[in-house]
């Protein structure tokens, strides 16, 4: 059984001048790996009234600890305070959305800039205060601010309703002024026990990863991650792979480092000296742009979209360092894992332990070159004839990148597809059905609609032309249109040839059937090693 953190968990109700008083002292701060303020003005607007009513508007999570992030981002537009290494932090865990709005509305001097809201005293309700002066109008920047709050009230006895909308201003104040907001703040725990607590109260929704809260938690203020991927991920941005994920460039770090990714060998990156780690990331910056090089030549991966996994990224970064060139003979082996991996699906939800033992057999099959291990196996044609065409399947994937080498064409005039187009981002209107659903569903077919083999690259325009048509009626029409070019049109897209199937009559089942012995043999020539 897990560890009961109730020791360890407090409670309390602050005022919202207390939290602001905090946040003011730096004592209060957002760590790095929280996701940026994102909340729209109608949603800060609708906390202020929430306030307003003295509804409960949840609970704040802090983690309060002795140990400074590396990172940390301030309260919105707000820079604040350093305290010095004795004083213990409050780090939002769960609430930064609200607190943000909190202190942006009440805690700044009124000139500063941020959000900015105010009550209408007229109206009755909560606005975004503008630059434009009118004295019903109580900006909520005033309510902690005594001379200023009192000069707003002399502003207000020359409005003919004064003492209606004095009454009010005595209202919003004391409701602001009295509501208290809910804190549970974590005290004395580890990293590794405030991340599990993260990841389930985190209501972005989105899981962030471990990695996020233990780098930034943990790592020597001489380094920060953030930035040092940043620069790497500018570095990448002129090939089209500037969005690499900062997971990904700390897995490829530690790859390099120790052979490794499990979550031990990540964290023990910290400990290198600044120097160490410089030339480390230079190495793996090198490493990346080889990588994303030989992705765009040998594969026809423009973007990191259709690598079928992020290992294959890790894997060659650490094969470049260690091969700074790579002979024929690398490639033909790196050309072996990748298609074999692919169309096996290998790392399907391999974990880093998974992905470390391959790093050790890559060491000996591409940088040692020794011998032959196996990755996997390829898929014979009744195999390929299961496969659904979906867009986050590896096999999906690997098809689409090996329709790609084939230097696909225009099925309806021969025009050569630029791949680069094609697959710079994922997008379905680049891939089309040859056997259409709609005419499919017509047809009353039982067979997937959406297989794997019923599809190829085509461009949006021409894909919108050939619609729902009848494929025994339009294959056949471009085939008699494009009777010069047909054989290298069909090869290109991996399609039976005319001279050996009828398509005025060829059925949607056995289309696929000749089509996935095709397949199958140009999968087989890949998983060999060979090129196209």
């Amino acid at each position: 059984m897990k560890s009961n953190i109730a020791t360890r968990l407090s409670t309390d109700t602050p005022f919202i001048e207390d939290l602001i008083s905090g946040i003011r002292r730096g004592e209060i701060k957002i760590p790095q790996f929280q996701r940026k303020f994102v909340w729209k003005e109608e949603q800060a607007l609708r906390l202020l009234d929430s306030i307003a009513s003295n509804y409960p508007v949840g609970s704040l999570l802090l983690w309060k600890t002795p140990n400074k992030l590396a990172t940390e981002r301030n309260i919105g537009e707000f820079r604040l305070p350093e305290t010095d290494d004795l004083t213990p932090t409050d780090y939002v865990l769960d609430g930064q959305q609200r607190i943000t709005v909190i202190y942006s509305c009440f805690g700044p001097e009124e000139e500063d800039l941020g959000f900015q809201a105010a009550y209408d005293l007229v109206n009755e309700v909560f606005i975004e205060r503008s630059l434009e002066h009118k004295p019903h109008v109580f900006s909520l920047r005033l309510l902690y601010r005594t001379t200023k709050l009192l000069n707003f009230r002399s502003g207000l006895v020359s409005h003919p309703d004064s003492e209606r909308l004095q009454e009010r201003l005595d209202q919003i104040i004391k409701v602001f002024t009295s509501y208290k907001v809910p804190v549970v703040t974590l005290k004395g725990l580890s990293v590794e026990e405030v991340c599990p607590i993260f990841e389930r109260v985190n209501s972005s929704g989105t899981r962030l990863s471990t990695y996020d809260l233990m780098v930034a938690a943990t790592w020597s203020k001489t380094f920060d991650l953030n930035q040092e991927s940043a620069i790497i991920s500018e570095s990448l941005t002129p090939k089209g792979f500037g969005d690499i994920e900062g997971d990904t460039v700390l897995k490829c770090l530690s790859a390099v480092r120790n052979k490794g990714i499990k979550k031990e060998q990540v964290l023990s990156l910290r400990d290198l000296e600044k120097e160490d780690m410089d030339k480390l990331v230079i190495q793996v910056k090198n490493a990346l742009l080889k990588t994303v090089d030989l992705l765009t030549t040998e594969f026809k991966i423009y973007s990191w979209d259709f690598l079928p996994y992020e290992a294959y990224a890790v894997i060659l970064c650490y094969i470049f360092v260690k091969r700074l060139r790579l002979e024929s003979d690398d490639i033909r082996r790196v050309r072996q894992w990748f298609w074999i991996s692919s169309f096996s699906e290998r790392y399907r939800g391999a974990s880093e332990h998974f992905v470390s033992k391959d790093l050790e057999a890559i060491d000996r099959f591409v940088v040692a070159a020794d011998g032959v291990i196996p990755f996997g196996s390829t898929p014979s044609a009744n195999e390929l004839l299961t496969l659904a065409f979906r867009s986050n399947n590896s096999r999906t994937r690997a098809f689409i990148l090996l329709l790609a080498l084939c230097g696909p064409r225009n099925l309806t005039n021969g025009a050569s597809i630029d791949p680069s187009d094609a697959l710079s981002t994922f997008n379905k209107k680049q891939f089309h059905h040859i056997y259409p659903k709609a005419y499919l569903s017509r047809t009353g077919s039982q067979l997937d609609q959406n297989a794997l083999l019923n599809i190829c690259m085509l461009t949006a325009s021409e894909n919108n032309w050939i619609s729902d048509k009848n494929p025994n009626e339009y294959l056949p029409a471009l085939i008699s249109i494009n009777r010069n070019d047909i054989e290298v049109i069909f090869n290109s897209n991996l399609m039976p040839l005319p001279s050996l199937v009828d398509y005025s009559v060829l059925a949607y089942e056995e289309f696929l059937k000749e089509r996935a012995k095709l397949v199958e043999e140009k999968i087989r020539r890949l998983c060999a090693g060979d090129s196209i």
